[in-house]
């Protein structure tokens, strides 16, 4: 477990178990046999569900940077420190 998901934990009671733009185990299509020599065609489909997965990590990297800012800002002089 990792330091930042002990600091969400208290936030959020309820963890999503699938957000939307996540793959699914029904979507993972990508088993290959011998005899496929040529290169898929991604569809449209495909192309929008990378562009969402691209859209979620992007959030979820602005989460993280903010979640970290807050952990490790400097104390300020009011708090006093040692």
């Amino acid at each position: 477990m990792i330091i930042i998901d002990l600091f969400e934990m208290g936030k959020d009671s309820a963890i999503e178990a699938n957000p939307p733009g996540y793959s699914t185990e029904k979507d993972d299509q990508t088993i290959l046999t011998i005899s496929d020599l040529r290169k898929t065609r991604l569809t449209l489909g495909q192309l929008n569900k990378l562009r969402q997965i691209n859209d979620i990590r992007k959030i979820e990297h602005e989460k993280k940077i903010k979640t970290l800012s807050a952990i490790y800002k400097p104390p300020t002089q009011d708090q006093g420190g040692m």
